[in-house]
């Protein structure tokens, strides 16, 4: 496991402080849980703009069904 020191504005800090809090977690495991989220958005933007690029858009429009929960 890594440690990363980030520099984030007081107000930033203080307001992650106290959502970790409502949800009880500790700042250290929010932050986790929120990259993940980001890593995994990133990623399926990257495998749509991959699909989108080789011309197949029936993958394509599976996939945004998906993401839009089949509506």
């Amino acid at each position: 496991m890594s440690t990363l020191t980030i520099r984030l504005p007081d107000d930033t800090a203080l307001r992650l402080k106290s959502l970790a809090r409502s949800r009880k977690l500790s700042v250290n495991k929010l932050i986790e849980e929120l990259s993940a989220q980001a890593i995994t958005a990133f990623d399926v933007e990257m495998q749509f703009k991959t699909l989108a690029a080789s011309g197949n858009s029936q993958q394509a429009l599976a996939i945004l069904d998906r993401l839009d929960g089949g509506k």
